[in-house]
């Protein structure tokens, strides 16, 4: 059975040693100490069992952290493994605009990411609103993290509602994948999924043993086709990720859509990627 990896990264140095980090490592996230190159991304993926991940470019107030070039000499030596998740500088809306639209028309990538505790505004700022026209003009998602956030940043900015129903209400044609749950909101990134056709939910940032009970019944009922698996890799290895997958007694279909079915159709990875 495939397994894509909805939210990962590919980790660049400049990432992994920000001092937004030090959190992640008092828990022990498995940080690399040097440049990893591809090979060890894709090494890990095997023992997760993981085909497919997409790894995302960094942008923020701070300057680039992983560039959209990098990502596309990434996703190029992957042998088809990685594939590419472009950002922005949410400070210049014309040229964020145009970035978006070479990376998705040049470089090849098939999503957006924004995280928007790395900039303080939430995702119904009017900063964001010239990329979500770009998103559906270009046919791709938008991604971004929902719920709390693990770095030292606000949390606020992950609240579902108001902030991601607003947006989807203003662009219903737009794909929005949340994310890292929603918890402490998982409900109300559940009831904004089932609100809104276009809106979906990744498992990113948690371990099947961690995900909340209320997401588990949702993935296992009317949440089936809304629910994308993710690991957030480095932080969490892809292996560790998908421990215990057995214990939510998943039927075969929903396992499908919940591993590979769900992101394959909201990505078009059958358009050249898979």
């Amino acid at each position: 059975m495939t397994i894509i990896d909805a939210w990962a990264q590919h980790p660049t140095l400049r990432l992994v040693e920000h001092d937004m980090f030090d959190s992640l490592r008092r828990w022990g996230a498995p940080m690399p100490t040097e440049q990893p190159p591809v090979s060890a991304t894709v090494a890990a993926m095997d023992d997760g069992g993981v085909d497919i991940a997409l790894i995302s470019a960094w942008y923020g107030p701070e300057g680039v952290l992983i560039a959209n070039d990098e990502v596309a000499s990434f996703v190029a030596e992957s042998a088809g493994r990685l594939v590419g998740v472009a950002s922005v500088d949410l400070r210049k809306p014309m040229a964020a605009v145009r970035e978006l639209r070479r990376a998705v028309r040049e470089l090849g990538m098939k999503a957006l990411r924004v995280v928007p505790w790395l900039w303080g505004w939430p995702p119904n700022d009017r900063r964001y609103y010239p990329l979500y026209a770009e998103c559906i003009e270009l046919g791709i998602p938008f991604c971004t993290q929902v719920g709390h956030t693990g770095p030292l940043r606000t949390s606020e900015t992950g609240r579902p509602i108001p902030y991601l129903d607003d947006v989807a209400l203003d662009f219903p044609e737009l794909t929005i994948v949340g994310g890292h749950i929603g918890y402490p909101w998982t409900a109300e990134m559940i009831a904004v999924a089932t609100k809104h056709e276009n809106v979906y939910i990744d498992t990113s940032a948690y371990t099947v043993r961690r995900y909340p009970p209320e997401l588990v019944a949702y993935l296992k009922a009317h949440g089936r086709r809304k629910v994308l698996f993710g690991t957030n890799f480095p932080m969490i290895m892809p292996d560790r990720a998908l421990a215990g997958l057995d214990d939510l007694g998943l039927d075969d279909e929903t396992r499908d859509l919940f591993l590979a079915g769900n992101a394959r159709r909201i990505f078009q990875l059958d358009k050249g990627a898979d």
